[in-house]
């Protein structure tokens, strides 16, 4: 059974960090180094927060052990936890998180900034979750 509370402060803190990003806005962004590291920092524990609360769910529910992060959202889609073609979205939000994270490939500040564009999926997603908890 998922621990509501718990599943609430994920979902929360990633609304949070939409929140940042959404508030830090582009205007001249890749002149400023520090917005520019908020911002990832931001993009990595949003993304972090979304793929935290799909294994909680996940593991709580035995839906399933996911192989990695981005599989633990596509199950979510997959169970009708969220919509599937959102899911598919933010699975892929995984990807971008690891090349913040573990720098797999340089990353393109111009694609930083693009990537704001996106927040709706994010927000979208964790929406999808709380209500789902709520009607459990």
């Amino acid at each position: 059974m998922v621990d509501a509370e718990r599943l609430a402060r994920l979902v929360a803190r990633v609304s949070a960090d939409i929140a940042d990003l959404r508030a830090t806005g582009t205007a001249d962004l890749l002149r400023d180094e520090l917005r520019l590291r908020a911002v990832k920092y931001s993009f990595v524990t949003a993304i972090e927060g979304c793929a935290r609360a799909a294994q909680h769910v996940l593991s709580s529910e035995a839906m399933g052990m996911p192989d990695s992060n981005a599989a633990a959202i596509r199950m979510l889609g997959e169970h009708g936890v969220v919509d599937s073609g959102l899911a598919g979205r933010v699975s892929l939000a995984v990807g971008f998180r690891n090349v913040l994270v573990h720098e797999y490939a340089e990353v393109d500040d111009a694609r930083v900034v693009e990537n704001l564009s996106l927040l709706d999926d994010l927000d979208a997603f964790v929406g999808q979750l709380a209500s789902w908890a709520s009607v459990r």
